[in-house]
């Protein structure tokens, strides 16, 4: 007896029509963004000294100003002061780095003449299982485009700057596939707006960028501007640290920082800070983690005296402290 295949339903013309429909309008907007973003980013090489050996090194850069900023990652023109950025269409410009702030890992280059610029967007305005498109020189592979998803917001990501070092906050996961050489690269959502500055390749599958978000349109402004940005400096090691029930119910929040270990002579271990201590409040405003003690530090706190809220066992104590400023 012959056997016979089991035909798949009939489908309606519609439903064929919806699916293509679907594809098109993906297409249609990683396409549209690819036009947009492509001439804006520039594929850039560098060459550093290290120990007396010369070396080469190259990523991506996003051009922001029409008069020839570009933004890119720190790790890309670390021990550089000079490159060159090759444009989509072949054109080859010099460059020099304005700044570099290695602790959120961006950098800022300026290129000679005028450029086509991108336009900046909004982190904050994500949402997990978003469209977006990376678009960088992976492997010096010029103007590629890769889609995926925001697969998750939040994240932190590690920095470091000689013996400094902090987490850079607000980092945004994506499933876009990012290679060696995409870093520096603009990560943008459906409509063309760059959100993100692409910085790591986590894993397979697992993408890493910083955020354009209001921190970090402070950091690129005091890049171009200064060549460095100033940060305000504790002398703390902590961590977060659920509050017993009484405290709780006192701060009105479940959570402080806990001092783990105070540097030497630093401003915290000063104001009379100790080990143990929990950390509540800075300047009136609340501290559950080291990430809000991080944003509370920037440059405008440097020299100004603090007040500070720590619990000591089963007493709060209100103590003052002036920060100075970070040095790597």
């Amino acid at each position: 007896m012959a056997v016979r295949a089991i035909p798949d339903p009939p489908r309606a013309f519609d439903d064929v029509a919806d699916d293509l429909e679907i594809l098109d309008a993906y297409s249609r907007a990683v396409s549209a963004v690819a036009e947009r973003l492509i001439p804006s980013v520039a594929s850039i090489r560098v060459t550093r000294t290290v120990n007396g050996w010369a070396g080469g090194g190259s990523g991506s850069a996003v051009a922001f100003t029409p008069d020839g900023f570009l933004a890119t990652s720190a790790h890309v023109v670390a021990g550089a002061g000079q490159g060159t950025a090759i444009f989509v269409d072949g054109a080859e410009r010099s460059f020099v780095v304005v700044g570099r702030d290695p602790l959120s890992d961006l950098a800022v280059i300026r290129v000679d003449g005028d450029v086509e610029t991108a336009t900046l967007g909004d982190a904050a305005r994500l949402r997990v299982g978003q469209l977006v498109v990376a678009i960088g020189n992976p492997l010096g592979f010029a103007g590629t485009v890769t889609a995926g998803v925001v697969s998750a917001l939040g994240r932190s990501l590690a920095a470091r700057d000689g013996t400094t070092s902090r987490l850079v906050e607000n980092v945004i996961q994506t499933d876009a596939a990012l290679n060696p050489g995409n870093s520096g690269g603009a990560l943008a959502d459906s409509s063309g707006r760059v959100i993100g500055i692409n910085t790591a390749v986590a894993g397979v599958g697992l993408g890493l960028a910083v955020p354009i978000d209001a921190s970090t349109r402070s950091i690129l402004a005091a890049l171009m501007r200064d060549g460095r940005v100033r940060r305000a400096y504790l002398g703390i090691v902590g961590g977060t640290r659920a509050l017993p029930a009484r405290i709780a119910g006192d701060v009105g929040r479940t959570r402080g920082l806990e001092v783990i270990q105070l540097l030497d002579g630093s401003p915290a271990a000063s104001a009379g800070v100790r080990p143990g201590d929990v950390i509540v409040e800075v300047d009136g405003r609340a501290v559950e983690g080291v990430g809000d003690l991080q944003r509370l530090l920037d440059g405008d706190s440097i020299g100004r005296r603090l007040p500070i809220a720590v619990w000591r066992g089963e007493h709060r104590l209100e103590l003052g402290l002036t920060p100075q400023e970070l040095r790597a």
